[in-house]
This record gives structure tokens, sequence and C-alpha cells, in this order.
């Protein structure tokens, strides 16, 4: 396994590339002294260690992300992964698609508020993208 520094930059780079430099730039800005170690472990942990495998796909990712965070109820990581499988190549049929697996599997309040959010991110990137 890479040491602390290789897993912190390469979570870093694969971060960037799936959630946006502005994303993970605010982040880690707005990190203080309290709250840098858990800035530092999802980078090394979470991208730098899991979503940097090679047995799954970005997008697969990116989908069972949404499905983990709708189960969960947390909307504002599921915000943020909604764009991040937009730019991993994910459809929004594709999203709708594990949203509505969701209402069968986690219930219909938790998928009602996944597409409620989803909905408002699909918007703002369609509205981001020039005609």
């Amino acid at each position: 396994m890479a040491d602390g520094q290789e897993r912190l930059q390469r979570g870093l780079e694969l971060r960037r590339e799936v959630l946006g430099d502005s994303h993970v730039d605010n982040a880690l800005a707005a990190a203080t002294e309290f709250t840098r170690p858990i800035q530092e472990y999802v980078t090394e942990t979470c991208w730098g260690d899991v979503w940097s495998r090679p047995g799954l796909d970005r997008r697969t990712r990116s989908l069972i992300n949404l499905a983990m965070l709708t189960a969960l109820n947390r909307m504002t990581e599921f915000g943020v992964h909604v764009r991040g499988a937009r730019r991993n190549g994910c459809s929004e049929a594709e999203i709708q698609e594990v949203l509505l697996q969701t209402a069968a599997y986690c219930g219909a309040p938790a998928a009602l508020e996944a597409f409620r959010i989803a909905e408002k991110v699909l918007s703002d990137l369609r509205a981001d993208i020039p005609a």
C-alpha cells in the first residue's frame, strides 16, 4: 500500500477529476484545524484507496454512491455526487433508474427527496451547458 502522501496525492487528483476543482478547492479552503483530518481521511481513503481501485469503473461507482447516499439520506453529499456522476458519464436516464430502484428498496420518502435534489442539480448542470 502506498504511503499517506502518495494516497493523498492520488486521492486529490481523482477527487478533482470527479467532483471538479471548484468543489475540492472550496472544501479544502473551508477546512479548519478541527475539520482538516476528515478532509484528509476522505481524500486519502475514499478517493486515494477506494475510488482508485481497478475493480469498478467510475460510472458504476457513481451510480452505487447515488443509491447508498439515498439510502442513508445524505442529501448534501448526494447532490455533490449527482454532479460527479454526470462528470463520470452517467446519463440522466441512468440516474433516474437508480433512484427508482431506491424507491423499491429504501422507500418512497428517500427516493422522493433524492429525485428533488437530483432534478435541481441536473437542471443547474443543463443551464451551465452552452446552447
